[in-house]
């Protein structure tokens, strides 16, 4: 991720550009090419995926401009010949793309996003289109996998210092997209306007003579309703110096370490006792869906998330591709072993129940959609036009709440974390008027 406004010309592979000048040397380089994103298949142990990163997709694009800078590397580098470096001076991308919208769910084969364009305008963009989408849709789908786990708790992303400074901030991004409440990246909140929260950590425990001196610096400078780390030192002290420190209007406590189920349920009874029946346990330290589901029956009312949702929860890439779908007008495929695609353009709909249970995902041929029944709903929007962004695009809490609709939509084993086909099954309709 760059910062906003910056060149996105060269977060790109070098094939992008050989390929793009001997397309240009053989006059194929202009033909009329839709190229489509999508999965072949679910990371292992997932029953559906969430779009993510949309909307950052269409700022690098607008961003995708070889300036001198850019270009002068090229030439230094001998990456491509005079005549690509005239052409790429001139880039700018001008043509067409659907997709799904950040928030909604996608599963095996689902037309992601689509492409229209020349080929050269096209062929330029893979790299940068799929390292945004694999990233933010693989975050996105561990925190909405996580939320569904936590109920209505909430979850705070804390995962910043696990991962790339920039990355980030993009799965901040995707993880308050797919349900969390807030995040301790500021930059997230700057650039996103996602809440922010954060208390202390344990070297500002340390750094005082008592802990009882630590936490009345903090009640100090953040008010009672702040969150009081206790696990420093004697968990059970720790609760009870809280308590005589901010008094019975205390915000929270944190536990980081241990059992942490089992330590919730004695600090829970520990604050009771001490007449502290307002105040909330918040628990982190390597949490992940299924450890928060584990806590499901704990008196625990807010987790942190670091780690194990910056990187995907074990999932760090949505297995996105990016393929050559259809060459003026003509379908063409990809049919080597494993790695089949449907040729043609392409276009979906969800089919639902009268309830607005989900039953399946139909892909079919962009110019030849089903009859939909009264439930059905399409599923690709319009993105950008001309090689500008559509009107009216979704808002990031726009996505947010769209998401909350969709899990809501998905029959109930769809949700379970065990292991499984996807939630519903994707049905392929074939192009009725043939093609290669």
């Amino acid at each position: 991720m760059t910062a906003p406004g910056a060149s996105t010309a060269l977060l790109t592979d070098h094939y992008e550009l050989t390929m793009l000048a001997s397309a240009l040397a053989d006059g194929s380089a202009q033909r009329e090419c839709v190229f489509e994103v999508f999965a072949r298949r679910l990371p292992d142990g997932r029953r559906y995926g969430v779009v993510a990163g949309t909307t950052r997709v269409l700022e690098a694009i607008a961003n995708f401009r070889f300036d001198e800078a850019e270009l002068e590397h090229l030439a230094a580098s001998a990456i491509v010949p005079e005549p690509t470096l005239e052409w790429l001076a001139n880039y700018r991308f001008t043509g067409d793309i659907d997709g799904y919208p950040e928030g909604e769910l996608y599963f095996p084969g689902s037309p992601v996003l689509t492409v229209r364009s020349t080929f050269a305008e096209g062929v330029v963009l893979e790299t940068l289109v799929l390292s945004i989408l694999n990233h933010d849709s693989a975050v996105a789908s561990a925190a909405a996998r996580m939320v569904t786990a936590a109920g209505s708790r909430p979850i705070i992303e804390m995962g910043g210092r696990r991962t790339h400074e920039q990355a980030a901030v993009a799965a901040a991004r995707a993880a308050y997209l797919g349900g969390f409440a807030a995040t301790s990246n500021l930059e997230a909140g700057r650039r996103y306007g996602i809440p922010t929260r954060g208390t202390v950590a344990h070297a500002f425990m340390l750094l005082h003579d008592s802990e009882e001196e630590a936490f009345r610096a903090q009640v100090q400078t953040q008010g009672t309703d702040t969150t009081l780390l206790v696990d420093t030192y004697d968990i059970t002290r720790g609760v009870e110096t809280a308590v005589r420190v901010a008094g019975p209007e205390l915000g929270a406590v944190r536990i980081d370490s241990g059992d942490v189920g089992v330590l919730a349920r004695q600090v829970r009874d520990q604050l009771d006792q001490l007449g502290n029946t307002d105040t909330r346990i918040v628990v982190s330290g390597d949490l992940d869906e299924h450890a928060i589901a584990a806590l499901r029956a704990e008196p625990v009312d807010a987790y942190g998330v670091g780690t194990s949702v910056v990187t995907g929860s074990g999932a760090p890439t949505a297995h996105m591709v990016y393929k050559l779908v259809e060459v003026e007008g003509e379908p063409v495929a990809k049919r080597s072993l494993n790695k089949e695609s449907h040729g043609g353009r392409k276009s979906a709909l969800r089919r639902h129940k009268d309830t607005g249970t989900a039953i399946e995902e139909v892909v079919h041929p962009a110019h030849e959609p089903p009859e939909p029944g009264a439930h059905d709903r399409t599923l690709p929007i319009p993105l950008m036009r001309g090689g500008e962004p559509a009107p009216d695009l979704p808002t990031l809490e726009d996505s947010r709440q769209h998401l909350r609709r969709a899990l809501v939509s998905l029959p109930w084993e769809g949700l379970t974390l065990s292991h499984g086909e996807p939630a519903i099954p994707t049905v392929v309709l074939p192009r009725k008027g043939g093609g290669r």
